[in-house]
Formats: structure tokens, C-alpha cells, sequence
């Protein structure tokens, strides 16, 4: 409490305190309304990397669930008794299927348990829907199995924490449901399927989601995690990456319309992350498709953020390729940009076209109103823009409606930067797609980064980019969160050429990340919105609809030489009557600062003052899944006196002021 107290005073103090020689004026002019804020302005960036969709946002909680698992079918299961995997079954793309035979004796059970992701978490009294696809293994009579939620760590006379039985009564496939109800909250349960009696039964797609998903959607997603990103407020999201549209080759690009229609038919992927990092080695980590476009599409209408989707330009993953044979040779793209046609279709197109008619079947005969597209993700060389050329001359002809996205390469300067920012202006994208996980010294240098960008170019797209910490603390933690905060003032004074800003990567399981920092962390039941979380947060709440000058001294405050470690930003916004003002303090001493608002008329006056206050005194700590709340913004109302606020805003600390406007 005393820590807090102090932060609050530092954030909101006394006017006499504040009053020095060496006060900070920071001067807002109000008659100069500026730049349009783009609704895409802060947003979302999703990559399958960290157990972020199968395991994570994709409420699944069978792994493995069609036996696909390429080096061993039955990776993720436990078999007893007699079981027989076969390879015939009804869904094209994923055949496989085990036979559940009788035992011959009557205390020998034929069982198959599934591991789940780190184990199978579950919640004691909610509802967990199980659903198998199954037949009997002969024609004729039935077959009976159980469905089982068990602990197999309790040390209870019974595993079993709810369980089912189900007849099976046809020879033909057909899809059984039942739902299941856990006596006890346990984070690493698993999942059994006991075959009942002599009577073999077939069974295919063994799943197991909450009923209480995301919007009670079936094959929906996970709620609390989909909450957090709807808690954002974001204006855009990017799906699905990433390396992963680009794969490890072209076959294992993460493919759209394979993640569409039936999710029983969605075949198996690899994922790009499943066997890159040595040194955090997870190879069961594969993409279902379960969580697919359509998906996607659904869950950002239903948060309030347009979609942006990213596809295949004919390159494979540069990083792992260094050959010209791996990539689609320029002549051959017409599959590839036929693929980017085929999606604004299933999108936007009327229910009497191909992919229009899949998306009403689906659920959603009302078009998606898809008004972005990027082509390609972190390439470079020539190789890149000579087959965006390709597509954007098509789309430019067929659908000139939609906005495209470049890219300039993976590294936020350099020569790969250098040479591709010219490209993309001579080939007119709509937007640039600029990447940049730095050190904490590249963001404390950032702060004029887009001041003297050419304004009749592409906009740009801060696409992917977190600050990761000094001397290896690359792990989330305040201060490197602090800078991003720092950074984003940046964005904001530059909002007339800055229309898109995501962090990455947004999601990381506790026991399954590969790469860090992220924003939002889980486990089987919890999930934590960390320090860098909150940042994005505070900007897209706050975004307001027009910039506004905000100087001292006549210049940016971006943590230039004699600011004192000072950065800030200004906005008006016209559907709140609000000024909202961003300060942060990346410096060790607390700074005296002075809110001039300039250019007010005399009747008008500012009032309801309010700060929001972001700040810790250790640095390297961040929330978890045991602590979500150790570190939170906090909001205080606060004083100003006619249009000048004195106050301090301490060390290390980010602060949000927002004042009410009345009058004209």
C-alpha cells in the first residue's frame, strides 16, 4: 500500500511540489487538431508459435485426436488391451482411426488415454463436451464404450473424475456427443476411452472442449483467452504469422483452405516451430487446423478488429532456405495468387460463389467485409518483390477495394530494409510491414524513428516487435515494457503515416514456449496479462481520433538529449470531448512536469482529471499465472488548474492524463 501511495503522488503530486526551475514543460496545442488516428491504429498479431493455438486459443483438449501424428500415429495416447489402428476411415484427409476389440476376457480392458497438452485442465462443475465419431467393428449388433476424465495422480479409491457411457448402434460412421462434468478442478487429467464388454467399436476424432467456450461456439476457442484479446480493444488483427505462412518448405506453409469446411477433414500440419529450436524441442507440436480461417474471421468480428491476413507470396522460409529451388519459380505463382483471390471470396463474396456458399455453410452468410491482405512475411532479395509484383497487379485489376501489405524484410534497417522500402513504393503497396524485436538501447533511440518519413509513400505497419531486455533478460519483465510504452509515443505523433501497430508474439504456454517475450501467458486453467499487455492496452483505450502537437521546447519529447528521459504524446478525441496525454519516465529520478494546454478559448475549461498510473519499483518482475495482478495500471482522479497541470511523474513510470473538454 505505501508503494502504491508513493506512486500516486509521484504520478499526481502537489502542484507546489512541482513547481521548480527545473520543471519540464510540456506544451499541447489544442488549435492544431492533426492526423486522423486509423481504428486499425493498435491492434493484434497471432503466430502458432508457443502452443498459441492447438493447446492454447483452440479449446481442444485431445491431442492427436485423429491418430495423424506422422511419426507415430499414436503419439499423445496410451493403449491397453487390443487396439488396432487402421487406415481407412471416412474422412479423406485424415484416414486413420483405431478399432477398440474385445479383450476375450472379462477383467482385461481394451482402453486408449489421451495426454492432453501438458495434461487435460478441467474445472470442478463445468460442463466438458466429449464427441466421437465411432461404428461397430461389425455389422451387425452394438458396442458400448465409456468416456473418462480421470486423475490419474489421485490417490482416491476412483481415477475417474466424470464419465459416460455411449452406445454405439450403427455400423455406419456417425458422431456421438455426450457432455461430462468433473467432480474436481485438476490442471493434468487425461482422457480415456474404455471399450465396454466383447463388442469392438471403430472410433475416430475423439474430442473433448468446455461447453463454455468463447461465445458458446462448438470448435470454438478458449474463453478467457479470447476475453483478454477482446479487452484490448483492437483495431486490426494478423493471422497466422508469421514464419508460419511461409513453412519450412512450400508444402508445410500453413495452407488456408485446408483450415476451412468439416473440421473432422481438416488435414494435419506441421508447424513451422515444431522442430527449429534445438534448444526447446517440442516435436508433437503440430497445427490441426481446428482453429482455421473461418475461425479467425469469426473471432476478430466478434472483438471488433479487421481481419488481416496474411499469405504465401511462392517463397518458402528464407531463413531455412537458401536455394532457388525451394520456392515457386515467378511463372508458376497463378495457384498462390489464386489461393489470395479464393480467400477474398470466402470472405466477402455472395453465397452463390464457391467459396462464398462454404462460408454460409459454415454459419456466416453475411460476408466477413475483408478490406486488408498482406502477401508475404519476412522476405528479402529481389526474389520477394518480383513475385508480389505478380499479385498485386491482379488484385489491383480484380478487387482494388483491398488494401495490400508489403513487407520490408525481417529487420528494422539495414540492407535488406534499405532495398525493399524502395520496392514497395514503386510497386505502390498500401501499407509496409516493418519488424523489430531490438534491445532495450534500439528503443530508447527510437523515439523520432518515423518523424522524417516520406508522407507520400506506403503507411507503415509495425508489424511484430517487442523490446527484449539488456545482458539476456530476454523474458518479460516492466522495464522492457516501459520502453515499448516509450516507443509507441512514437507511433502515435506519427499517425499520419503510422496506421497499424501489433505486438508479438501475442500468446506463450508456461510449459511450451520456444521464443519470449509475449504478451499473454497460460497454463491449462489461468492465463496472465503481463506488463507488456497492459501497455498495448493503455494506447488502444486511449488512441483518442487526432493527433495533437505535444512539444518542449519546440521539440518531440522523445527521450532526446536534455529531456531527462522524457517521452510523450498528445490526442484529441472528438467522440469523448477528451485530450489525452502520454508521459513516460525512463529515467531513475522523478521528473517535475508541466500540461500546457495551448490555444484553449477563454470560456472553455478542462475538467473530470484523470491519471492513469503504470509503475513498479522492480524493474525485472512481471505478472504471472500465480500473480496476475502484481503489476496493473491504476487510475486517480486528479486536479488541474485552469489549462496547466504541475505535477511529477516518478521514476520509471508510464502515465496516461486525460482531461475533459467544456465549452467550444
Amino acid at each position: 500500500m505505501k508503494t502504491l501511495l508513493t506512486t500516486l503522488a509521484l504520478a499526481a503530486g502537489l502542484t507546489a511540489a512541482a513547481q521548480t526551475a527545473n520543471t519540464h514543460e510540456l506544451v499541447i496545442n489544442t488549435k492544431k487538431v492533426g492526423a486522423e488516428i486509423q481504428p486499425t491504429m493498435y491492434g493484434l498479431f497471432f503466430e502458432d508459435i508457443n502452443y498459441a493455438a492447438d493447446g492454447g486459443l483452440y479449446a481442444e483438449l485431445v491431442k492427436n485426436r485423429s491418430f495423424e501424428f506422422p511419426c507415430n500415429n499414436l503419439q499423445g495416447w496410451k493403449v491397453a488391451g487390443k487396439v488396432e489402428l487402421k487406415n481407412d476411415g471416412p474422412f479423406e484427409r485424415n484416414p486413420h482411426y483405431v478399432r477398440l476389440n474385445g479383450s476375450g476376457h472379462g477383467h482385461k480392458h481394451t482402453c486408449i488415454e489421451n495426454e492432453g497438452y501438458f495434461g487435460i485442465g478441467v474445472e470442478r462443475g463445468k460442463k466438458y463436451r466429449f464427441s466421437v465419431w465411432a461404428r461397430t467393428a461389425k455389422p451387425n449388433g452394438t458396442a458400448k464404450i465409456y468416456a473418462e476424465i480421470a486423475n490419474t495422480k489421485s490417490m482416491g479409491e476412483n481415477q475417474g473424475l466424470a464419465g459416460a457411457e455411449i452406445t454405439v448402434n450403427s455400423h455406419e460412421w456417425k458422431k456421438y456427443e455426450v457432455e461430462l462434468t468433473p467432480n474436481q478442478t485438476e490442471e493434468k487429467a487425461v482422457m480415456r476411452v474404455f471399450l465396454r464388454g466383447q463388442n469392438g467399436a471403430d472410433v475416430e476424432h475423439v474430442s473433448l472442449f468446455p461447453v463454455d467456450t468463447w461465445n458458446g461456439h462448438k470448435n470454438g476457442l478458449r474463453k478467457d483467452l479470447v476475453q483478454a484479446l477482446a479487452d484490448v480493444k483492437p483495431g486490426v488483427f494478423r493471422f497466422p504469422g508469421g514464419c508460419i505462412v511461409e513453412g519450412t518448405d512450400l508444402e508445410t506453409r500453413y495452407d488456408w483452405k485446408k483450415s476451412v469446411g468439416p473440421v473432422e477433414n481438416r488435414p494435419l500440419n506441421e508447424n513451422r516451430w515444431q522442430y527449429t529450436f534445438g534448444h526447446r524441442f517440442f516435436p508433437d507440436y503440430y497445427q490441426s487446423y481446428g482453429l482455421g480461417f473461418y475461425e479467425y474471421f469469426l473471432m476478430s468480428e466478434e472483438i471488433g478488429a479487421e481481419p488481416l491476413p496474411i499469405l504465401n507470396v511462392g517463397l518458402a522460409c528464407q531463413y531455412q532456405n537458401n536455394h532457388e529451388s525451394a520456392h515457386c519459380p515467378v511463372d508458376h505463382l497463378e495457384p498462390f495468387v489464386q489461393d489470395a483471390l479464393d480467400l477474398i471470396e470466402f470472405a466477402n463474396g455472395s453465397t452463390d460463389t464457391e467459396w462464398g456458399k462454404l462460408r454460409a455453410e459454415m454459419g456466416h452468410p453475411e460476408p466477413f467485409n475483408l478490406k486488408f491482405l498482406g502477401i508475404g512475411n519476412e522476405q528479402w532479395g529481389k526474389e520477394y518483390p518480383e513475385r508480389l509484383e505478380v499479385f498485386v497487379k491482379v488484385f489491383r485489376e480484380k478487387h482494388p477495394e483491398i488494401k495490400i501489405v508489403g513487407s520490408s524484410g525481417p529487420n528494422s534497417e539495414g540492407r535488406d530494409f534499405d532495398y525493399l522500402w524502395p520496392e514497395m513504393k514503386r510497386l505502390k503497396v498500401d501499407l509496409v510491414d516493418e519488424h523489430f524485436y531490438r534491445p532495450e538501447s534500439w528503443f530508447l533511440a527510437a523515439g523520432n524513428r518515423y518523424d522524417k518519413y516520406d508522407r507520400k509513400g506506403p503507411k507503415v505497419f509495425a508489424g511484430e516487435y517487442a523490446c527484449h531486455g539488456a545482458n539476456g533478460k530476454k523474458w518479460n519483465h516492466f522495464n522492457a515494457a516501459l520502453l515499448e510504452a516509450a516507443f509507441m509515443t512514437n507511433l502515435e505523433r506519427n499517425a499520419d503515416i503510422v496506421h497499424m501497430a501489433t505486438y508479438a508474439p501475442l500468446f506463450a504456454h508456461v510449459e511450451g514456449w520456444q521464443w519470449r517475450p509475449d504478451m499473454i501467458w497460460f497454463d491449462n486453467l489461468r492465463s496472465v496479462r503481463t506488463c507488456s499487455y497492459y501497455v498495448q492496452q493503455l494506447y488502444a483505450h486511449n488512441k483518442g481520433t487526432n493527433v495533437i502537437p505535444l512539444t518542449m521546447g519546440g521539440q518531440p519529447v522523445s527521450g532526446q538529449e536534455g529531456q531527462d528521459g522524457l517521452f510523450a504524446s498528445a490526442v484529441w478525441d472528438k467522440d469523448a470531448n477528451t485530450y489525452i496525454v502520454k508521459v513516460i519516465n525512463v529515467g531513475d529520478k522523478a521528473q517535475p512536469i508541466s500540461l500546457n494546454f495551448t490555444g484553449l478559448k477563454k470560456k472553455t475549461t478542462l475538467t473530470d482529471g484523470k491519471v492513469i498510473t503504470f509503475h513498479t519499483d522492480d524493474l525485472l518482475k512481471d505478472n504471472t499465472v500465480d500473480a496476475p495482478n502484481t503489476i496493473i495500471p491504476v487510475e486517480s482522479s486528479i486536479a488541474i488548474d485552469g489549462n496547466v497541470l504541475n505535477t511529477q511523474i516518478g521514476p520509471k513510470t508510464f502515465c496516461v492524463y486525460k482531461f475533459v473538454k467544456n465549452g467550444k
